[in-house]
Formats: C-alpha cells, sequence, structure tokens
C-alpha cells in the first residue's frame, strides 16, 4: 500500500533512496529546513521501525529493559527511553506509546532488527510478552513547525483531538474507520506532532496534508534538524563507545525506578559524577567531515560525530573531554576551527535526589 504513498510523493518531487524507502529530498532543502522554524513542515519517517509488546507483562518487561520508568505510563503517554547494553551502553534511543492492550515502539531506522532481537533473547518461557514488528503495515509521518497545531486545525476531524492534547500524549484519529494515532511529540525539541497512520491511509493523509499548506521534506533536512537540535543518531552519537549521560540523554533515564540492564554503571556514574565526557553542538568556521580529531591546542580531546553545511553556517556533534571544557571551548577539527555550543535536545546536570 506505501506503493501508491510513494507514487504520490514522487509527483511532488520525492527523491527516493535505498529501493524507494527513504525519501531524501524534495528539492526544497533550504526552504524546508527554514519552515521547520518559521512554519511547518511534514517528514515521512516510513523507513523507522515500529514494534509492538503485547501480553500482560509488556510494562514491566520494557521497565527491565530501558532506562525510563516505564511502569508509570498510561494509556495515552508517551515517553523516550534509552536502550542499553549491561555495561550501560548506548543501543538506541526509542518513543514508546502506550495503548491499552500494547506499547508501540518507534525506533531508528537502522536498530529495527537489531532491537527486535535483543528484546527476543530476553523473553524467558513464563514471561508474558510477546514482540511483532508492524513497521510495513503502518507509516509514520512527523509534522513539525510552530505553526503546525493552526494548519492541522483546518483538518475537521484533527481539530478537537488537538485541543485536547498536551505534550507527551497522543490521541486518535478515526479515518475511515480505522484508528490514527497522533502524538505530541517530533522526536526533536520543535512543536509539532508525529502520526502512526494503517499503510491503506497512508497516502489520503498525506495528501490530506499537504493540501493543508504543509511543506514535505526530506530525511536529508530531518538530519540537519536533528544536527542542529543535538539529537543524537546510531552509528554516529549513540553506538556502544559511549553511554547515555554521554550522550546528553539524562532526561530519558529515570534515577528512581528499580533495577534494570546496565543500571548499576549508569547509577554509579551519576553518584560519583564520573562522566568522562560529553557530546556537544560544535559551530564551525568551514564544512567539516564526522570522524575528525577535535584538538585544543594540540591535545586531542574529542571526535566529531555529525557535521552539516547550512546556507548561513555550519555545525556539528562533537564528544569531548570533560576535563577539556564544556559550551564555549574554543577548538580546532581537521581545517576548521570551532567553538562547542549548547543544544536544546541534550542536557549534561547531574541528578540530584534531594531535588525532587
Amino acid at each position: 500500500m506505501l506503493k501508491d504513498l510513494r507514487n504520490s510523493q514522487k509527483k511532488s518531487g520525492a527523491k527516493l533512496l535505498e529501493n524507494d524507502n527513504i525519501i531524501e529530498s524534495f528539492n526544497n532543502d533550504s526552504q524546508g529546513f527554514k519552515s521547520a522554524y518559521d512554519d511547518v513542515v511534514i517528514c515521512d519517517r516510513s523507513h523507522w521501525g515500529l514494534l509492538q509488546l503485547t501480553g500482560e507483562d509488556r510494562l514491566r518487561f520494557l521497565h527491565n529493559q530501558t532506562t525510563n520508568d516505564i511502569n508509570r505510563l498510561q494509556c495515552g503517554q508517551l515517553c523516550d527511553t534509552v536502550f542499553v547494553n549491561s555495561t550501560g551502553r548506548t543501543l538506541d534511543l526509542v518513543t514508546t506509546y502506550v495503548t491499552e492492550d500494547s506499547i508501540l515502539l518507534l525506533v531508528s531506522p537502522n536498530r529495527r532488527r537489531f532491537l527486535y532481537e535483543w528484546m527476543d533473547r530476553y523473553i524467558f518461557p513464563m514471561d508474558k510478552v510477546e514482540i511483532r514488528d508492524i513497521s510495513e503495515q503502518n507509516a509514520i509521518f512527523t509534522i513539525i513547525g510552530k505553526e503546525a497545531a493552526k494548519k492541522l486545525n483546518q483538518w475537521d476531524i484533527a481539530a478537537q483531538i488537538l485541543s485536547e492534547l498536551s505534550p507527551r500524549k497522543y490521541g486518535l484519529l478515526t479515518v475511515e474507520e480505522k484508528n490514527i494515532m497522533i502524538g505530541y511529540d517530533t522526536g526533536l525539541n520543535l512543536s509539532g506532532y508525529t502520526l502512526i497512520v494503517p499503510e491503506n491511509l497512508a497516502k489520503t493523509v498525506w495528501e490530506t496534508v499537504i493540501n493543508l499548506g504543509i511543506i514535505p521534506i526530506g530525511d536529508r533536512v530531518w538530519q540537519q534538524l536533528r544536527i542542529k537540535q543535538g539529537r543524537p543518531y546510531p552509528d554516529q552519537e549513540l553506538t556502544e563507545d559511549y553511554n547515555p549521560l554521554e550522550a546528553g540523554l539524562w532526561s530519558s533515564i529515570s534515577f528512581d525506578k528499580g533495577c534494570y540492564i546496565g543500571q548499576e554503571t549508569i547509577a554509579r556514574l551519576n553518584t560519583y559524577q564520573g562522566v568522562k565526557q560529553r557530546l556537544w553542538g560544535v559551530k564551525l568556521t568551514q564544512p567539516v567531515k564526522a570522524g575528525n580529531t577535535v584538538m585544543v591546542d594540540d591535545k586531542k580531546v574529542g571526535i566529531l560525530t555529525s557535521s552539516i553545511q547550512l546556507e548561513e553556517e555550519c555545525l556539528g556533534l562533537a564528544y569531548v573531554k570533560t576535563k577539556a571544557g564544556g559550551e564555549g571551548l574554543k577548538v580546532t577539527i581537521g581545517d576548521a576551527k570551532g567553538q562547542l555550543i549548547s543544544v536544546p535536545f541534550l542536557s549534561h546536570e547531574y541528578y540530584k535526589p534531594e531535588s525532587k
């Protein structure tokens, strides 16, 4: 059914990659990037993974597998949580949607199969949990921008649902007797919504949203936005070389929950303030490729993990040793000069129980 969606998108100028699975661009990258801040855009993230947990032990199971307090979630809520290995190193940052009878996990494109197999190996015979990969049965659309609510309110069936939503919650739209989930979340620190749409409604919903005057963007612009915002990404910032505290994902970690995989390491790093490197944004004087060493004077202090060139600025993300400094630190990366900057998606404050 997504074939019909892709054909519609091609008519709008979409350039597709990887067997028509990923939309790289709509040939409007500059306009699209600016519109994400000034107007409203829609990005097709259907190449991301969507996993479903069912069974009466599903909340407990995910609670024990990831960093956030999943047990506290109620139907209609969503949150970010991090999968980590036994030594507390990052596997993926995922968004969970809790329904009456399941949990949906929106996972990164290159972690879909890995996380399915990772969770499956921890399901024991007595556990009442089942995993399904429902990625192919659904489309994922993210609508980003300060005008998102205003534009979507022109869609009659969406108006009431939007008025009832608050951040980190979702509602249901009914189209042709099928439910569409609309979550108040973009996966970035930007206003907007993410829609989980049954595949046979994907073309209808996409065209409806485009007809509201919302601008389509491809994955290239989404990557630009996530670097500017500071969202870490698997195989770049999220690897087993780093833990989620180093990655600045403190808001996705509960320090009050019980044991989970990797919990001991993460708790110890917080208690003894032992984070040795941190992920920062970097403002650069010229383009430079990811993988270059970050230098202060003649000393290696980190590594550049992502970079982008925009019309008016060059930006990157880099892990830098804590002892070297933080925001405002002047660095050299390849032939470029740079300065560490804070980015909205990340935080680096240690958790203090008395501050609850």
